[in-house]
């Protein structure tokens, strides 16, 4: 007979904790739990500072620092030296060239002064390889030009390093003057990505 209840009592235990868990359907302001109030002292109804009518903040933006507002880029970064972007590679290779290393050192003495400047590192391949080596190579590319960066005083915080392996060719064809220009990696300030 014991065998015959344990089917039944089963059922009913999962019945009472099914019903236990469920909601009321209450706003939890509502709820019996303690009260949500406004101690802004504000109107009901008003609208607080930096906030909208719908309740969403604005964000503020302080116009003195470069680089400051969404879609916004420092001036400085658009000239001279800090003007180049990319830095090119040999055919399956990812040490920055010599000749490519004053751009770097620009780029992170720009961010070791400006703290609150931040870039992405693209980097690219060519179309040989297979999708996956080439994902792994534009990796090891941006992240050896973030690691010099870092090494020359900027913040690791302040960059990102991403590859995009061939999806971005700078260069339609299937030439060696079309592969020497996808085989980079280019430096983006927050503001172009």
């Amino acid at each position: 007979m014991r065998a015959a209840f344990t089917p039944i009592l089963t059922a009913i235990a999962a019945a009472l904790l099914i019903a236990a868990c469920g909601t009321t359907g209450e706003d939890p302001g509502t709820s019996s739990g303690a009260p949500v109030t406004d101690a802004s002292g504000a109107k009901p109804g008003a609208v607080k500072p930096g906030a909208t009518g719908s309740g969403s903040p604005i964000a503020t933006i302080d116009k003195t620092k470069p680089g400051a507002g969404p879609g916004e880029v420092d001036p400085k970064v658009k000239q001279g030296v800090l003007a180049r972007r990319s830095i090119y590679y040999d055919y399956d290779q990812f040490d920055v060239k010599d000749e490519y290393r004053g751009v770097v050192e620009a780029h992170a003495k720009y961010l070791r002064e400006n703290p609150a400047a931040r870039v992405l590192i693209q980097g690219n391949t060519d179309e040989r390889g297979s999708r996956e080596y080439n994902v792994g190579l534009g990796q090891r590319r941006s992240d050896g030009v973030k690691k010099m960066m870092v090494l020359l005083g900027a913040r690791e915080n302040q960059i990102e390093s991403v590859s995009l392996g061939e999806e971005k060719p700078q260069a339609d064809g299937s030439s060696e003057s079309a592969w020497s220009k996808n085989r980079r990696s280019d430096i983006l300030y927050s503001g172009e990505y």
